[in-house]
């Protein structure tokens, strides 16, 4: 099916920001404020879910069991392919290794890229979740079992955002990946759906 888009060039620095931002929680209104070419934040959902079915750029929502929630959350911007956010990057990749911040961020959207492909073909949702100061990167939902996930690279780094999810979701499991729980390459080699056994 065709889809009408008025705005390319939105489209485009959408997808350009929402790959500058993978692994990021961003608000509609703040990618309103670094665009130039300014439409509403339904052009910008719009656009977003076009990415999505593109395969390109998807915008993750925040884990709530009332549904109502998850609809009208701010997205969490994650990229089919990581190829796309070095596409995109001036700095090599041992550039990029030897900061802990970016190289965090482009570990926890490789593992979001992971989980999110393999949604397409498991029986399984893939959300964030949030409240307040305290987050965990990916939430995993199957058959009504739920999984959360946070993602630390680094040899530093409080995940105090599990206790909380756990306290306030009550998850079947949650998850460190990373030095201090599985480490994240053998992460990547896991099938998803053995978690929920």
């Amino acid at each position: 099916m065709l889809t009408r888009v008025d705005k390319p060039a939105l489209m485009k620095r959408l997808f350009e920001l929402g790959c500058g931002y993978s692994g990021q929680i961003l608000s509609y209104t703040k990618i309103l404020g670094q665009l130039q070419d300014a439409g509403n934040t339904t052009t910008l959902a719009h656009y977003l879910r076009l990415l999505d079915t593109a395969g390109l750029l998807y915008g993750l929502e925040k884990y709530s069991p009332e549904m109502v929630r998850c609809r009208a959350s701010i997205p969490k911007f994650q990229v089919h392919k990581t190829a796309l956010i070095s596409a995109q990057q001036q700095h090599s990749s041992q550039e990029i290794a030897a900061n802990p911040s970016k190289w965090g961020r482009w570990v926890e959207s490789a593992i979001g890229a992971c989980l999110l492909n393999h949604t397409r073909t498991d029986a399984m949702n893939l959300f964030y979740w949030r409240e307040g100061n305290h987050e965990v990167d990916f939430v995993l939902e199957h058959k009504g079992k739920v999984i959360g996930l946070e993602i630390k690279s680094g040899h530093t780094g409080h995940a105090s955002g599990m206790a909380a999810f756990e306290q306030q979701c009550k998850p079947y499991k949650v998850l460190l990946i990373g030095n201090s729980g599985i480490p994240w390459q053998e992460f990547l080699e896991l099938e998803p759906l053995e978690l929920f056994a």
